[in-house]
């Protein structure tokens, strides 16, 4: 396991494997920062530095997975 840096975390501002250990740890699911990426370049928000705003990234997950089951859903 990584080394955790003593400097507390920015939510609105974390590194896309910063990102993915946290939510490897919280979820029931292993993320990966190849993950992370995958869904930035499919448009999930990214701050102009290129870090990820935790809860940003987290609207845009929830906004996606409605999408999925309102076109899966059909007419």
């Amino acid at each position: 396991m990584p080394k955790r840096s003593k400097r507390p975390l920015d939510a609105s501002a974390m590194t896309p494997s910063q990102l993915a250990e946290v939510l490897g740890r919280v979820g029931k699911v292993a993320v990966s920062s190849t993950d992370i990426e995958a869904d930035l370049d499919a448009g999930a928000p990214r701050n102009d530095d290129g870090s990820v705003n935790v809860v940003h990234y987290a609207a845009w997950l929830v906004r996606e997975d409605a999408r999925r089951e309102r076109r899966d859903a059909g007419p």
